[in-house]
Protein backbone atom coordinates (compact mmCIF):
# COMPACT_ATOMS: atom_id res chain seq x y z
CA UNK A 1 0.00 0.00 0.00
CA UNK A 2 1.37 3.64 -1.03
CA UNK A 3 1.31 5.30 2.30
CA UNK A 4 1.67 8.75 0.17
CA UNK A 5 -1.49 7.96 -1.57
CA UNK A 6 -4.98 9.35 -0.32
CA UNK A 7 -6.79 12.33 1.02
CA UNK A 8 -5.13 14.53 3.42
CA UNK A 9 -7.44 13.61 6.43
CA UNK A 10 -5.90 9.72 5.45
CA UNK A 11 -2.39 10.49 5.34
CA UNK A 12 -2.49 11.96 8.88
CA UNK A 13 -4.27 9.42 10.25
CA UNK A 14 -1.52 6.95 8.94
CA UNK A 15 1.23 9.01 10.18
CA UNK A 16 -0.51 9.30 13.27
CA UNK A 17 -1.01 5.15 13.49
CA UNK A 18 2.48 4.71 12.48
CA UNK A 19 3.78 7.22 15.11
CA UNK A 20 2.28 4.94 17.56
CA UNK A 21 3.40 1.80 16.28
CA UNK A 22 7.21 3.29 16.96
CA UNK A 23 6.51 4.04 20.13
CA UNK A 24 4.86 0.96 20.96
CA UNK A 25 7.94 -0.58 19.49
CA UNK A 26 10.61 1.66 21.66
CA UNK A 27 8.58 0.74 24.63
CA UNK A 28 8.82 -3.29 24.07
CA UNK A 29 12.38 -2.66 23.67
CA UNK A 30 12.62 -0.60 26.91
CA UNK A 31 10.60 -3.82 28.75
CA UNK A 32 12.78 -6.49 26.79
CA UNK A 33 15.64 -4.65 28.01
CA UNK A 34 14.43 -4.79 31.89
CA UNK A 35 13.63 -8.49 31.71
CA UNK A 36 16.79 -9.03 30.25
CA UNK A 37 18.61 -7.41 33.04
CA UNK A 38 16.72 -9.30 35.19
CA UNK A 39 17.43 -12.66 33.39
CA UNK A 40 21.43 -11.49 33.85
CA UNK A 41 21.06 -10.45 37.25
CA UNK A 42 19.97 -13.73 38.55
CA UNK A 43 22.99 -15.08 38.54
CA UNK A 44 24.40 -12.68 41.69
CA UNK A 45 24.90 -14.50 44.75
CA UNK A 46 22.25 -12.30 46.73
CA UNK A 47 19.52 -13.15 44.26
CA UNK A 48 16.17 -13.99 46.02
CA UNK A 49 14.69 -17.35 44.42
CA UNK A 50 11.32 -18.54 44.88
CA UNK A 51 9.96 -15.32 46.30
CA UNK A 52 5.82 -14.74 46.25
CA UNK A 53 4.52 -12.74 43.51
CA UNK A 54 2.32 -10.56 46.01
CA UNK A 55 -1.53 -11.32 45.29
CA UNK A 56 -3.00 -8.02 44.67
CA UNK A 57 -0.87 -8.41 41.39
CA UNK A 58 -3.07 -11.39 40.09
CA UNK A 59 -6.18 -8.97 40.90
CA UNK A 60 -4.33 -6.33 38.85
CA UNK A 61 -3.74 -8.97 36.11
CA UNK A 62 -7.31 -10.36 35.99
CA UNK A 63 -8.83 -6.24 36.03
CA UNK A 64 -6.34 -4.97 33.05
CA UNK A 65 -7.41 -8.22 31.24
CA UNK A 66 -11.10 -7.59 31.85
CA UNK A 67 -10.60 -3.71 31.17
CA UNK A 68 -9.22 -4.80 27.55
CA UNK A 69 -12.42 -6.75 27.07
CA UNK A 70 -14.68 -3.67 28.36
CA UNK A 71 -13.03 -1.32 25.78
CA UNK A 72 -13.68 -3.81 22.90
CA UNK A 73 -16.87 -3.59 23.89
CA UNK A 74 -16.69 0.36 23.46
CA UNK A 75 -15.66 -0.01 20.33
CA UNK A 76 -18.10 -2.33 19.05
CA UNK A 77 -20.96 -0.43 20.36
CA UNK A 78 -19.32 2.78 18.65
CA UNK A 79 -19.04 1.18 15.54
CA UNK A 80 -22.99 -0.40 16.06
CA UNK A 81 -24.14 3.65 16.80
CA UNK A 82 -24.71 2.67 20.35
CA UNK A 83 -23.18 5.73 21.48
CA UNK A 84 -24.63 5.42 25.21
CA UNK A 85 -22.76 1.97 25.69
CA UNK A 86 -19.86 2.87 24.40
CA UNK A 87 -19.42 6.07 26.12
CA UNK A 88 -20.40 3.63 30.12
CA UNK A 89 -18.20 0.80 29.05
CA UNK A 90 -15.09 3.53 27.57
CA UNK A 91 -15.38 5.30 31.49
CA UNK A 92 -15.92 1.34 32.64
CA UNK A 93 -12.39 1.22 31.05
CA UNK A 94 -10.76 3.76 32.84
CA UNK A 95 -11.79 2.56 36.42
CA UNK A 96 -10.78 -0.49 36.05
CA UNK A 97 -7.75 1.34 34.94
CA UNK A 98 -7.48 3.24 38.04
CA UNK A 99 -8.35 -0.15 39.99
CA UNK A 100 -5.67 -1.53 38.11
CA UNK A 101 -3.02 1.40 39.82
CA UNK A 102 -4.83 1.20 42.94
CA UNK A 103 -4.09 -2.55 43.04
CA UNK A 104 -0.33 -2.74 42.37
CA UNK A 105 0.03 -0.13 45.01
CA UNK A 106 -1.45 -2.43 47.23
CA UNK A 107 1.55 -5.23 45.50
CA UNK A 108 4.00 -2.88 46.96
CA UNK A 109 2.55 -2.96 50.38
CA UNK A 110 2.64 -6.57 50.04
CA UNK A 111 6.41 -6.69 49.46
CA UNK A 112 7.05 -4.17 52.56
CA UNK A 113 4.91 -6.15 54.81
CA UNK A 114 6.77 -8.96 53.70
CA UNK A 115 10.20 -7.04 54.83
CA UNK A 116 11.30 -5.94 51.42
CA UNK A 117 11.37 -2.16 50.75
CA UNK A 118 13.05 -1.06 47.52
CA UNK A 119 15.85 1.20 48.76
CA UNK A 120 17.95 0.79 52.07
CA UNK A 121 18.85 -2.45 54.63
CA UNK A 122 15.88 -4.22 53.83
CA UNK A 123 15.65 -4.19 50.28
CA UNK A 124 17.08 -7.16 47.91
CA UNK A 125 17.93 -6.56 44.49
CA UNK A 126 14.92 -9.22 42.90
CA UNK A 127 12.27 -7.41 44.62
CA UNK A 128 13.70 -4.06 43.38
CA UNK A 129 13.12 -5.26 39.95
CA UNK A 130 10.19 -5.81 40.81
CA UNK A 131 9.44 -2.70 42.20
CA UNK A 132 11.07 -0.98 38.87
CA UNK A 133 9.04 -3.36 36.56
CA UNK A 134 6.09 -2.37 38.43
CA UNK A 135 6.39 1.59 38.69
CA UNK A 136 7.55 2.06 35.01
CA UNK A 137 4.76 0.05 33.81
CA UNK A 138 2.30 2.05 35.62
CA UNK A 139 3.89 5.00 34.46
CA UNK A 140 2.74 3.73 31.44
CA UNK A 141 -0.97 2.94 32.33
CA UNK A 142 -1.13 6.88 33.49
CA UNK A 143 -0.24 7.44 30.09
CA UNK A 144 -2.80 5.57 29.38
CA UNK A 145 -5.58 6.73 31.69
CA UNK A 146 -4.48 9.90 30.21
CA UNK A 147 -5.60 9.16 26.36
CA UNK A 148 -8.94 7.47 27.78
CA UNK A 149 -9.63 10.97 29.61
CA UNK A 150 -9.32 12.74 26.01
CA UNK A 151 -11.26 9.93 24.05
CA UNK A 152 -14.39 10.25 26.88
CA UNK A 153 -14.13 13.88 26.18
CA UNK A 154 -14.15 13.92 23.02
CA UNK A 155 -17.39 10.70 22.97
CA UNK A 156 -19.06 13.19 25.34
CA UNK A 157 -18.75 16.21 22.79
CA UNK A 158 -20.03 13.72 19.97
CA UNK A 159 -16.56 13.64 18.06
CA UNK A 160 -16.98 9.90 17.27
CA UNK A 161 -18.73 8.28 14.71
CA UNK A 162 -18.42 4.79 12.66
CA UNK A 163 -16.78 6.70 10.31
CA UNK A 164 -14.85 8.96 12.49
CA UNK A 165 -13.12 6.77 15.18
CA UNK A 166 -9.16 7.52 14.31
CA UNK A 167 -8.51 9.15 17.89
CA UNK A 168 -10.63 6.43 19.49
CA UNK A 169 -8.79 3.48 17.67
CA UNK A 170 -5.36 4.84 18.73
CA UNK A 171 -6.57 5.41 22.25
CA UNK A 172 -7.89 1.88 21.96
CA UNK A 173 -4.43 0.25 20.62
CA UNK A 174 -2.11 1.93 23.11
CA UNK A 175 -4.58 0.14 26.10
CA UNK A 176 -4.43 -3.19 24.74
CA UNK A 177 -0.82 -2.97 24.50
CA UNK A 178 0.13 -1.94 28.06
CA UNK A 179 -2.69 -4.73 29.09
CA UNK A 180 -0.36 -7.43 27.15
CA UNK A 181 2.83 -5.60 28.62
CA UNK A 182 1.57 -6.49 31.81
CA UNK A 183 -0.13 -9.89 30.68
CA UNK A 184 3.78 -10.83 29.46
CA UNK A 185 5.95 -8.90 33.00
CA UNK A 186 3.05 -11.13 35.39
CA UNK A 187 4.01 -14.44 33.46
CA UNK A 188 7.30 -13.99 32.57
CA UNK A 189 8.15 -13.13 36.75
CA UNK A 190 5.83 -16.23 37.54
CA UNK A 191 7.25 -18.32 35.34
CA UNK A 192 11.11 -17.20 35.79
CA UNK A 193 10.65 -17.92 39.48
CA UNK A 194 9.33 -20.94 38.96
CA UNK A 195 11.73 -22.33 36.56
CA UNK A 196 14.90 -21.66 38.70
Amino acid sequence: MDLTQGTTKEKKGRAKKMMLWFGIASLIMSFGGLTSAFIVSSTREDWLFNFKLPESFTYSTLIIFSSSIVLFISKKALKKEQYFLSLATLIGTFILGLAFIFTQFSGFNELIASGYNFTGPTSNITMSYIYVIAVVHILHVVAGLISLSVTIINHLQSRYSPSKILGFELAATFWHFIDILWLYLFFFLYFFNKIN
